[in-house]
């Protein structure tokens, strides 16, 4: 099939040519068309804390994001100070939608300190947060510091005001991104190619792919909502999956020309070989994506469903526009050199770094093999350390210099819970009469676990009010998990109970909803992860014709995944590196989706450098029937290939990293490291080393797994001993 497609294009490779160039055209269109129709918000719908503070949301205007935190100290009491109600009354008339929780409204202790000094205000923003969106923190303390004497000492804390103390919320835009990433792919283009043909044609396959991505992502947000997160996705995994298909490609048909076979001989070859690795590679990629779409969340659903186009678009344009330049071009493809020869030019002798790293893995399996597997242990031992959870405030702080972290620091030491930054709230519906709201906070009150219990007056409408409660830990500790457990499943249902009629009450607030999240992704994931292993190996296990060279793969995959956990943990959990680095403290926790959409991206990447790599050891075995050879020659054939294709990749991913937010900077780090560590420790180490010693049981694929498969004419190989 792929020879009759090889040929078609060769006929058509103008029209080809053109058609692509104006379907691209098309996608500059849509690439900035599609910034109107993101979709920014999180969602779970279905989970109870997420529902609640939606309906909260709707019938006070605010709920869906933490409280600002204002924190107020001065000398004398701070309950007979006029000023700080009086500031707080001017914010109040002049931003209207922010809803305020302070002594002043309560006459609760909740909100000073035992000293009496200090006090603070609850100040919840309305609307919906987003990706992209402004928390605002800095107009909020300037509003309220403006109307405060310089006796009182005043700071403005809370999540996202810790957040904004990190650094600027802006990064390079997605079009800087990708023109970064698009510089040092070519900087690696000219050191393994060293023509202008060879370099260019990379990078073109690369913009046709993101535009004509970009398209059809445009297409499906009328059909679905898409997560701006994609965005990034289509721009910079794009890139790289692009370019590393465009390699192999150019690699194959550059060593077919090598081998003086006319232009079109060696075009058809390329298609029959490379180019069926590179559609069993982007099948890898989409399933992994395509994983996505079991966890029930909108947004992840969305990134899985608009991932999946990113290796589809750019197999199509490889298998078919690429083609059409090779014909095009011809022996061309080797013109104007602007590296030495001897640096870039490939050979077919048994000769080179790659010969003879392959064999001397061949002469010295286990010792090479052993020096992969004690790498490969140290960072799945800290892999399995990885806590993908909300981290807690005290790990968000950036420069101690700002003022979130001034007021976060001295609202602990004033003898405040870190809780009040991110509290538990009670909805009470259908039952806002004083006497249910006195019994939920004397109830609150007497709960372990919870410093004070608050129901301001003016956060009472249309029969719904709300209790605001503050946990004595930080919010993201296992303790205030624990807490909010015993909240929503016994003493909540037992107020219920005894309210009677039909008041409802529901645990909600940021925290809470945190925590529904994390449960959201991590419930279905097993289920992910037996869906991509499943399908993975069934599609490796027919394009190789071997049952052990996908289980392989797949057991190295999934090692090569945890490892990548492991270098995240090692800079971000634990923060070796990352204030240095990037300006964040270590967190102790790794973003809850994180490792998720790790995996999901990961899985199918590295595993694109696994066929490429087994695709020419399979040709080569068929060919000389000595397993030696094939690992060998493949190897020496490949690595190049790989380790070029794992640096595009790498670097693209190392610029995502630069875009704000600990969470993206978590996700392009980990698959930037991932990428590299899978095509050099297990790749060019365990792979090899692990064939060496399989054997002839690398190649066995009973007869009757090959009809199961519908593999035609399966070939005969020898029976393991």
């Amino acid at each position: 099939m792929l020879e009759a497609l090889a040929r078609f294009v060769i006929r058509h490779r103008r029209l080809i040519v053109c058609a692509w160039l104006v379907l691209t055209i098309v996608g500059a269109f849509a690439a900035n068309a599609i910034n109107k129709r993101w979709l920014d918000q999180f969602s779970i719908p279905g989970y109870s804390a997420y529902e609640a503070n939606q309906r909260t949301l709707k019938v006070f205007g605010t709920g869906a994001q933490p409280p600002h935190v204002a924190l107020f100290t001065v000398d004398g009491d701070v309950t007979k100070n006029r000023a700080i109600p009086a500031a707080l009354a001017k914010f109040h008339q002049e931003s209207p939608l922010y809803r305020i929780g302070s002594y002043y409204s309560t006459k609760s202790r909740a909100y000073v300190s035992k000293d009496g000094h200090s006090t603070f205000a609850t100040i919840y923003p309305p609307g919906k947060p987003g990706f992209s969106s402004d928390s605002h923190s800095g107009d909020v303390r300037d509003a309220i510091r403006a109307a405060l004497p310089a006796s009182v000492q005043f700071h403005l804390t809370g999540r996202d005001a810790l957040f904004d103390s990190q650094g600027s919320s802006e990064g390079p835009s997605v079009f800087t991104e990708a023109l970064i990433g698009g510089a040092g792919a070519l900087i690696i283009l000219l050191f393994v190619f060293g023509t202008v043909p060879a370099v260019l044609m990379p990078i073109m396959i690369a913009i046709a792919a993101i535009l004509n991505t970009y398209t059809l992502a445009w297409a499906l947000t009328y059909v679905t909502s898409v997560s701006r997160i994609v965005q990034f996705l289509i721009a910079l995994v794009g890139l790289g999956v692009a370019i590393d298909y465009a390699l192999l490609m150019i690699f194959r048909c550059r060593e077919e020309l090598r081998h003086g076979r006319d232009v079109e001989t060696a075009t058809i070859a390329t298609m029959k070989h490379a180019g069926r690795s590179v559609i069993v590679s982007g099948s890898t990629v989409a399933i992994g994506l395509l994983s996505m779409v079991i966890i029930p969340i909108p947004v992840i659903r969305s990134i899985g469903i608009g991932g999946l186009l990113i290796p589809a678009v750019s197999v199509l344009v490889t298998i078919t526009l690429l083609p059409a330049m090779f014909s095009i071009l011809g022996h061309r493809i080797n013109r104007l050199r602007v590296m030495p020869k001897r640096i870039v030019e490939g050979s077919d002798l048994e000769a080179g770094f790659w010969w003879r790293w392959a064999n001397l893995v061949l002469r010295r399996p286990l010792i090479i093999g052993s020096i992969g597997l004690v790498v490969v242990g140290l960072l799945l031992y800290s892999g399995s350390k990885i806590n993908a959870a909300e981290a807690q405030l005290k790990a968000e702080r950036g420069s101690a210099t700002h003022d979130a972290v001034i007021g976060y620091n001295r609202l602990v030491a004033a003898g405040f819970s870190p809780g009040v930054a991110k509290p538990f709230v009670v909805l009470v519906e259908h039952g806002d009469s004083p006497s249910t709201l006195r019994a939920v906070v004397s109830r609150l009150n007497a709960t372990p676990g919870l410093d004070g219990a608050v129901a301001p007056a003016d956060w009472r409408k249309d029969g719904t009010a709300l209790v605001e409660t503050f946990p004595d830990q930080d919010s993201a500790s296992d303790e205030a998990g624990k807490t909010a457990s015993r909240l929503k499943h016994d003493v909540l249902p037992e107020l219920q109970q005894e309210a009677g009629g039909t008041t409802r009450l529901t645990l909600a607030g940021a925290a809470p909803e945190d925590r529904d999240f994390s449960r959201a992704v991590y419930s279905k994931f097993p289920y992910a992860l037996a869906f991509v292993i499943l399908l993975t190996f069934v599609l490796l296990m027919r394009a190789f014709r071997s049952i052990f060279l996908p289980l392989k793969a797949v057991v190295l995959n999934i090692v090569s995944l945890i490892a990548a956990y492991g270098i995240i943990v090692f800079v971000f959990q634990e923060g070796h590196g990352a204030h240095a680095i990037w300006n964040i403290q270590a967190t102790g926790a790794i973003i809850s989706w994180i490792p998720l959409m790790i995996f999901a991206f990961l899985y199918g990447l590295s595993m694109d450098y696994e066929v490429f790599m087994l695709t020419r050891m399979r040709e080569e075995y068929d060919e000389h029937r000595d397993t030696n050879h094939a690992v060998a020659l493949g190897l020496a054939r490949t690595g190049k290939l790989i380790t070029s294709a794992a640096l595009v990749l790498m670097f693209a991913f190392f610029v995502l990293s630069t875009s704000p937010g600990p969470d993206i900077k978590q996700f392009g780090i980990g698959l930037a490291a991932g990428i590299i560590f899978d095509a050099t420790v297990i790749r060019a180490l365990l792979v090899p080393a692990i064939m060496r010693v399989a054997g002839d049981w690398n190649w066995w694929f009973p007869h009757w797994v090959g009809r199961a498969l519908f593999v035609r004419r399966p070939e005969p190989v020898a029976e393991p001993d």
